[in-house]
């Protein structure tokens, strides 16, 4: 029997103070094989979170079945206020995870990690820069990847195709983008013309952001997801899932993906190396001023103009810019000098 009246219902408002949500999916159903080092990678991903995270984030754990060491760890995490909200589930796969962790906070950035991701000193200074400077950026990056131009920037390169603030500039940090590539196993054979130089844009006050992000780590205006078109994936895992939730939304609301300048971010991978502990920020950052950091902008609703305005450029781009006629063309209208145009 009830008795009485719940005292939530006097005050039917809340007020959230966080501006920035981060959101970890984690698996390691053991410590066997593949996942013999996962344990000691993903406690380096949360410290080098905590570390490096301002007072206003709101950190997400989606835990996906692992196993009772990890279990422990994260109940303690918890327990002891070092992240807001832990959520056990079996094996749900990462999408799912990221879908869970989404609802029922109104954040104004919220960002995606994988479990093995090595967090830098002002990475979240870093990534607001690029928001605010570039009032279209839908997504930022913190991991400069070769070419990454050439998926899911058709509307960027066709904005601002005749544009000079579209241009290759010198890769700003080679040491990380080659650390990145050995983490995913690709030997040194590639071209090395993709450590050299890199497309770029340009912010009206001259602030300088890569075109193009990977989905390892991402930030996303949170206002995105109002309107996402699925509810849940058919796998645990796969590039089509990822795709749907973390590349094609903001690209379908005509907004940009974007990678800071410079590398904010580690790929560790399941195998643990040493130089991993050498980066682990070991200092916990400083706060910053970060109200209204998007000057709460209205999203755009994905209506009919938007889908036809999204497959315009995107056939346009595909059949046009990177035709084999016109691609070095481009690369040549972009500032990408002559020693580097026949082998990029």
């Amino acid at each position: 029997m009830r008795q009485g009246d719940n005292p939530n219902k006097i005050n039917t408002s809340i007020t959230s103070k966080y501006v920035h949500q981060v959101i970890v999916p984690v698996y390691i159903p053991n410590e066997e094989g593949y996942f013999k080092d996962s344990f000691a990678i993903f406690k380096l991903c949360i410290q080098s979170l905590i570390n490096t995270t301002h007072s206003d984030t709101y950190i997400t754990i989606i835990n996906n079945g692992s196993c009772d060491l990890v279990v422990n760890y994260l109940d303690n995490l918890l327990r002891e206020k070092k992240i807001a909200e832990l959520i056990h589930t079996t094996n749900i796969g990462k999408i799912n995870a990221v879908l869970k962790g989404l609802v029922g906070l109104n954040a104004e950035i919220v960002t995606v990690s994988d479990q093995d991701i090595l967090f830098q000193k002002n990475w979240q200074e870093a990534t607001l820069e690029v928001f605010t400077n570039f009032p279209k950026a839908g997504t930022v990056g913190l991991i400069p990847m070769f070419r990454s131009h050439r998926r899911y920037c058709d509307n960027i390169l066709f904005d601002n195709l005749f544009s000079n603030k579209l241009k290759f500039r010198p890769v700003l940090n080679p040491n990380g983008m080659i650390k990145f590539y050995e983490s995913i196993w690709i030997t040194a054979n590639y071209n090395k013309n993709y450590l050299k130089r890199i497309l770029t844009l340009t912010s009206q006050n001259g602030k300088i952001a890569i075109v193009g992000a990977g989905h390892l780590v991402a930030s996303y205006r949170k206002s995105v997801y109002n309107s996402l078109e699925f509810t849940h994936t058919a796998d645990l895992l796969s590039t089509e899932s990822d795709k749907n939730l973390l590349d094609l939304p903001a690209l379908k609301l005509d907004y940009y993906r974007l990678t800071t300048y410079d590398n904010y971010a580690f790929h560790m991978g399941n195998s643990f190396e040493l130089w991993m502990n050498d980066g682990l920020p070991k200092e916990k950052t400083t706060e910053l001023n970060t109200l209204s950091v998007l000057n709460q902008q209205v999203i755009k609703k994905n209506n009919l103009i938007l889908k036809l305005k999204y497959r315009i450029k995107y056939i346009f781009v595909k059949r046009i810019v990177f035709s084999k006629f016109f691609y070095k063309k481009f690369l040549k209208m972009k500032c990408l000098e002559e020693e580097y145009i026949n082998n990029f």
